[in-house]
This record gives C-alpha cells, sequence and structure tokens, in this order.
C-alpha cells in the first residue's frame, strides 16, 4: 500500500479558500542564482524536475520546487 502526500480535496461548499497554487520559478542556463547554503552559482543545465548550478567548488543538483534558491 502507497501513501501518496495529496493536497485535500477542496469543497466547495467550505467557507475557506484553497491554497494558493505555489509559485516555482523559471531558470535559464546562464541565469545567475543564490542558494541559501550554497551561496552564488551560475545554472549549467535545465531539467523538468531540477537544474544543475555550478557553485566554483561543486556541481549541485537543485530539485524543484527551488525553495532555497532565488534568481539574482
Amino acid at each position: 500500500m502507497t501513501n501518496h502526500a495529496r493536497a485535500p480535496r477542496h469543497l466547495a461548499s467550505s467557507p475557506f479558500r484553497p491554497d494558493p497554487e505555489p509559485i516555482v520559478p523559471e531558470f535559464e542556463v546562464a541565469d545567475l542564482v543564490n542558494h541559501d547554503s550554497h551561496g552564488m552559482g551560475r545554472v549549467t543545465h535545465v531539467d523538468s524536475s531540477a537544474v544543475m548550478v555550478n557553485f566554483g567548488a561543486q556541481t549541485v543538483r537543485v530539485p524543484r520546487p527551488f525553495h532555497k534558491m532565488a534568481k539574482l
């Protein structure tokens, strides 16, 4: 039996609004980015599920959603 993490279904009769969809930033090759743990780097490869970022000393694969990374 698998346990999938799903958002609860929003009922039309509910007085509360559903949670907004999270905005996932789009990155392109050669974008400068800042990561909370690794610092400043440059995007080297873009994939549908992650990006590869060169931080000088190492290249790191950062998966979606990019909570700790921002475009400069």
